[in-house]
């Protein structure tokens, strides 16, 4: 092992010595002589870690230091490109590089055309995110796609142009600089793992382009194909069985993961390497600051696996990781990693996606909603939540996609619950079957065979407010705001990044419209992606209505997070309350140190004051949630649904 890591590093000097000559021929004249040294100095520091994990991956190509250097210009060349702004954002970030930890971080994501009809609407509408105190927006794709069936937006068809009904990729640009200026960080999805079918590549390809049909994985007969079926799982069965996608005009199969309009690149190919690294950095030179990852799972493929979560996978997103810390340091990762619990945390560290979103939390939360329950939540969260230093989760409630049921089997029997039921239980709550559920969402992707299903809906519908109103139920709707808010409060005080769904912040309902749209009828996950109610927003600062008293309940969670540096950093300490409605952490930094409480039941709950005595507490504390100052002699009452932040801490 000493040896090859010997002969990697002896190599990459050697690589480097020799590519250097021609990288100042061409680009050293471009820029400051100052700025150039500086990216001499990354360059030296970083590439012997890019030459082994290109090596990993290529060196048993014969052209392997052709592509090297190939990829090395290309990284080059955009670092030239990169603006004098974002080369001094370069500069800040590397001076402060876990910027992403801060309490200050509170994020919000949504669809531009839904949330503000195009990109200069959601320039009119910065005030609304400052005023909400948001410092990272994510908007979901915006590139051009396919007309009529795209997943979404997922469907990429160049990765340098907007969708022509957003606007422009000059307006993207401005929109960046003004939400950095305004103090927010912009974050977007890249898609790699996939393009459309009408990517210019996909065109060549099917026109008959040899280079290009080596972009993808594609086969002239099902021989390979079905060799590869026998260990495969199909991603959307219903709508895509299978993995492969027969294209007449070429007469061949073509990998198609996830719809048959999305070709699976292959990055077995250095070329797709390159030129992917290339589009990420054209977005880096955007202003995006942090890239989401879609799909990271799927990027190598293997005969006799799965083709998910393979190492190679790993090795990609590493090298990725690497460029950006040469050309465009201020960018971070975010992994997009809908697999089991322990394969997610695989994708989190320093050295490959610094952030990371938490199904596992998300489902979890849903799941001590229903059953009034902690225990599933707790054990979990002592397991994994932790992460390696200097990385955070990217903490939701949901997001555009559906929510699905991603605990894992082996926690679920430790704590005595059967995975399958239990998973038909959450569905049939969540869907309003299961008799005395306050919830109602939609199944999507539902297998009549098994009942298995994932579940659609607002936050608001799910916690119960849409029913409430139905029946006219002021219990009800008061138990839902509740909810929301107790949501939204572990989101904004547990460890990581808050993501807030826009629309949540004012108890958005399910929007059943959705199946009058030929586009969208079937899919329902729509019935939460509605359009941004403007109208509604107007009645935020009422506190009489119900979008009044979400809001600025939500409103003041987002200034105690953001007031209170216990809430900096992701490390949290998962601790028993005593009660197994209660969910309780510690955050703490420096000389602060609060106690969260949270009682997800609809019945007062009590928490003894020897437990409290047990965790430190003294018996005078403060609620900072309601401001009130509590004595506890013998037990603290949680009211229903209680979400409380103690400080009062020895």
């Amino acid at each position: 092992m000493r040896e090859s890591a010997s002969f990697a590093h002896q190599s990459a000097t050697k690589s480097l010595s020799r590519l250097m000559p021609r990288l100042e021929a061409r680009f050293a004249e471009q820029v400051d002589k100052g700025m150039w040294q500086s990216y001499v100095q990354r360059l030296n520091t970083h590439f012997p870690h890019l030459f082994n994990l290109l090596y990993q991956l290529y060196g048993h190509q014969y052209d392997f230091f052709y592509h090297l250097e190939d990829i090395l210009a290309s990284a080059t060349q955009m670092w030239v490109q990169r603006s004098d702004e974002l080369k001094a954002l370069d500069v800040m970030r590397e001076a402060y590089p876990q910027w992403y930890q801060s309490q200050r971080l509170v994020g919000a994501m949504y669809y531009v055309d839904l949330f503000a009809g195009n990109l200069e609407g959601i320039r009119k509408r910065i005030p609304y995110l400052t005023e909400l105190g948001i410092t990272y927006l994510h908007l979901m794709p915006l590139f051009k796609c396919p007309e009529g069936d795209n997943d979404g937006g997922y469907a990429v068809s160049s990765y340098r142009e907007v969708n022509i009904t957003l606007g422009t990729m000059e307006e993207l640009s401005e929109l960046a600089a003004e939400l950095r200026h305004h103090g927010i960080s912009l974050a977007i999805d890249f898609v790699f793992n996939h393009t459309s079918d009408e990517h210019q590549w996909a065109k060549l390809a099917l026109a008959g382009d040899r280079e290009c049909q080596e972009y993808y994985w594609m086969y002239p007969n099902r021989d390979i194909p079905d060799i590869f079926e026998k260990t495969l799982t199909p991603v959307f069965p219903d709508d895509h069985p299978g993995s492969f996608t027969y294209r007449n005009k070429i007469r061949k199969w073509v990998w198609t993961s996830f719809c048959n309009y999305q070709w699976d690149l292959n990055y077995e190919n250095p070329a797709v390497f390159s030129r992917m690294a290339e589009e990420m950095l054209f977005l880096a030179n955007v202003g995006v600051e942090v890239l989401r990852l879609d799909a990271v799972a799927f990027l190598w493929k293997k005969v006799g696996t799965s083709c998910q979560n393979l190492p190679e996978a790993h090795t990609i997103i590493q090298a990725f990781n690497v460029i950006t810390r040469i050309a465009a340091p201020a960018v971070i990762f975010k992994s997009e990693a809908i697999v089991h619990p322990d394969e997610v945390k695989k994708y989190v560290s320093q050295e490959e996606c610094q952030l990371s979103y938490n199904p596992q939390l998300m489902a979890l939360l849903w799941n001590a909603l229903a059953t009034r329950e902690v225990s599933l939540l707790r054990h979990a969260m002592e397991k994994r939540f932790t992460l390696p230093e200097g990385c955070a989760w990217v903490n939701y409630i949901r997001c555009h996609d559906d929510i699905g049921w991603a605990f894992s089997d082996d926690d679920a029997r430790e704590l005595k619950f059967e995975p399958y039921n239990h998973r038909r239980f959450l569905t049939d709550f969540y869907t309003g079957r299961f008799e005395g559920s306050f919830a109602r969402g939609l199944p999507f992707q539902e297998k009549e065979d098994t009942g298995e299903a994932r579940i659609s809906g607002t936050t608001a519908s799910l916690c119960g407010l849409e029913k409430g109103l139905h029946d006219n139920d002021s219990t009800e709707i008061e138990f839902a705001i509740r909810r929301i808010l107790l949501l939204h409060g572990i989101l904004l005080t547990i460890g990581g990044i808050p993501i807030i769904y826009l629309g949540d912040e004012l108890g958005t309902l399910n929007d059943y419209k959705y199946t009058e749209s030929p586009d969208k009828d079937g899919d329902t996950r729509w019935v939460h992606r509605p359009k941004f109610d403007w109208e509604l927003a107007e009645s935020r600062w009422d506190t009489e209505s119900i979008a009044g008293r979400i809001y600025q309940g939500l409103l003041r969670l987002i200034q105690i997070r953001q007031q209170n540096p216990a809430f900096t950093l992701a490390s949290t300490d998962i601790v028993h309350s005593g009660n197994e409605h209660v969910f309780s952490y510690f955050r703490h930094h420096g000389e602060q140190n609060v106690l969260v409480l949270a009682n997800f039941s609809e019945h007062e709950q009590e928490i003894m004051a020897k437990q409290l005595r047990l965790l430190g507490m003294q018996k005078t504390f403060t609620d900072i949630v309601s401001g009130k100052t509590i004595t506890a002699t013998q037990k603290l009452i949680l009211e229903p649904y209680h979400f409380a932040i103690l400080m009062g801490i020895r």
